[in-house]
């Protein structure tokens, strides 16, 4: 019985992971059980089963872009705070990252909805 470890080759751990159809059809298939459940789960589905109306963001996935934005240390501890909220309250472990596109989301939707009577052009306005 060899005491040897098989490890990956090179072109397994650096291998393109953007385009799920390129995959390497020679890369050994998971294990059965939890890991096997775990592999076919995808943070965004490929595409909508169904058309969606709404607009959703982004979630768990490659963000091509970035956006700098500044806050004051107030605005961070309430961030923060929410998060954590989340985290112990609901069980959902999201980064601020996630929590702004999140809270993105919804104010562009109910500007797209509502307009004039948006509570982003009440706010703008006060």
């Amino acid at each position: 019985m060899s005491r040897r470890v098989s490890l990956p080759t090179a072109d397994d751990l650096f291998r393109p992971t953007a385009d799920p159809d390129a995959a390497d059809a020679s890369a050994p298939a998971p294990k059965a059980g939890k890991a096997a459940k775990n592999a076919a789960v995808r943070a965004v589905p490929d595409a909508p089963e169904e058309p969606v109306a709404e607009k959703r963001p982004s979630g768990r996935i490659r963000h091509d872009e970035k956006m700098t934005v500044y806050v004051t240390a107030d605005e961070l501890l309430e961030i923060e705070h929410v998060r954590l909220k989340l985290r112990g309250g609901h069980g959902l472990a999201v980064d601020r990252g996630r929590l702004v596109r999140e809270a993105l989301s919804l104010v562009l939707a109910d500007f797209e909805a509502h307009g004039e009577d948006s509570a982003l052009v009440r706010r703008l306005r006060a």
